[in-house]
């Protein structure tokens, strides 16, 4: 053992005395910040979490994008400039919520008819709340009667029930039920209409804002294929007693027989939905649904030539999707994926996973790979529950398949005077030696 020289010894104890006093003001209101502004570094894990292969037994969607793998875009490349002609597309599988194709994603174009999905969200919602009701009779307005574009015909001043407004609404894209449920919901279109904005900012429709609730050409009513297929994997998530109504495939009112314009319907028996649109301006857009063995996939397609374009390009993404890819379950929800140390906690360590069963999609045939965790460190408290404290990547060799944010799975609040002082010793290690 090593002995220490009187000056040394005093030099030690002077050392020690600090780091006591350094906890001692950490603890104090005025230094509560400094805490916050400690440098953080990245730091991989040295033994993977877990290696995988894949099973086929997907259920529950995630309610957390991934990011697209990297190893997939040689892949995607054959779809964006060959296959699919329109102004703008992507698919993405609704378990794992990666995008596995896509083109213009974020480039803003009229959502025509497609603007009554978030109108039928509203619906939904405030049927589930009660606000109205099934069987109940509304009065059709002159400004909804009055309304242009594709309608159900309602009858100026006669009651119609909310469910076949509900119908006429996604069967027959029909403007005058649109404002006619919009009126009864918010007491008129334009209320309606901040209600459609505030539940888009919500669902984090960052690029989107809505001028009516129809889908009729207006300024600034605008929107992307990120943001519509946030839209529709909500309706899937958030309704889904009423989500089988997007699989009718017509809709009969006042003798008046219309076919719901999603041609996919017609033609493939896995597609359930969702929406048709066309505007002069933009195009014929299409938002396709298919359930196929345990998987849920949603295309969006905006701007083709024509109705029947914009089915068959959409068909080829759903294909593509389903047939090139397979998506598998990683972790339940819950699941302590890994433990992180933190330093001046009440806890020593925080159990990292995720909320939602984790799922991943990847190209088919893959079979094995590997797991790496990237967490920030030190971590330091508060920590909340579902906080986002690092990332787990998907990788075969050292191409990235893909990658997902891994959360804190429940609080971690500072701990006492006691606990700061040794979390400081512990933070002075690691910082010294690691």
């Amino acid at each position: 053992m090593k002995t220490f020289r009187q000056p040394e010894r005093k030099m030690m104890k002077k050392n020690i005395i600090g780091l006591i006093l350094c906890a001692y003001f950490s603890t104090l209101p005025a230094w509560s910040a400094t805490e916050k502004t400690t440098p953080a570094t990245t730091q991989k894990s040295t033994t993977p979490p877990k290696t995988t292969t894949p099973s086929k037994q997907p259920t529950n969607p995630q309610n957390t994008p991934a990011k697209p793998a990297a190893v997939l875009d040689s892949v995607r490349k054959k779809i964006q400039t060959k296959d699919i002609a329109a102004s703008a597309y992507l698919v993405m599988d609704m378990q794992s919520r990666q995008i596995l194709a896509s083109k213009n994603a974020d480039k803003k174009i009229e959502p025509a008819a497609l603007t009554q999905l978030m109108t039928a969200y509203l619906v939904f919602q405030a049927l589930n709340e009660g606000k109205i009701k099934p069987e109940q009779e509304l009065t059709v307005s002159e400004h909804a009667w009055q309304s242009e574009g594709s309608r159900m015909f309602l009858m100026k001043e006669k009651p119609v029930a909310v469910r076949e407004l509900v119908l006429g609404l996604i069967v027959s894209s029909g403007n005058d039920a649109a404002i006619t449920l919009a009126e009864a919901i918010s007491g008129s279109e334009e209320a309606f209409v901040e209600q459609m904005n505030a539940q888009a900012a919500k669902l984090g429709m960052v690029d989107t804002h809505f001028a009516n609730a129809t889908g009729v050409s207006a300024d600034n009513h605008l929107s992307t294929a990120n943001d519509l297929v946030t839209l529709a994997g909500a309706l899937s998530r958030d309704f889904p007693d009423y989500y089988k109504i997007f699989a009718e495939k017509s809709f009969s009112y006042h003798g008046i027989t219309q076919p719901n314009r999603n041609l996919l319907l017609y033609r493939d028996s896995y597609v359930d939905g969702l929406k048709a649109g066309y505007s002069q301006n933009a195009g014929y857009h299409l938002i396709a649904s298919s359930h196929r063995n345990g998987r849920r996939v949603i295309s969006v397609l905006l701007g083709a030539a024509s109705t029947e374009a914009r089915a068959t390009e959409s068909s080829k993404l759903l294909n593509y999707a389903l047939q090139q890819f397979d998506t598998f379950k990683l972790y339940d929800a819950n699941q302590a994926v890994m433990s992180v140390r933190v330093y001046k906690g009440n806890k020593g360590k925080v159990q990292l996973g995720f909320l939602n069963d984790a799922y991943a999609t990847l190209p088919y045939g893959v079979t094995d790979f590997s797991t790496e965790l990237e967490t920030e460190q030190p971590l330091l408290p508060p920590i909340k529950k579902g906080q986002v404290l690092g990332t787990l990547k998907l990788k075969k060799g050292d191409k990235v398949l893909t990658q997902m944010p891994i959360v804190a799975l429940y609080d971690v609040s500072n701990a006492g005077f006691l606990g700061k002082i040794w979390g400081s010793l512990g933070l002075w290690w690691h910082e010294l030696f690691d």
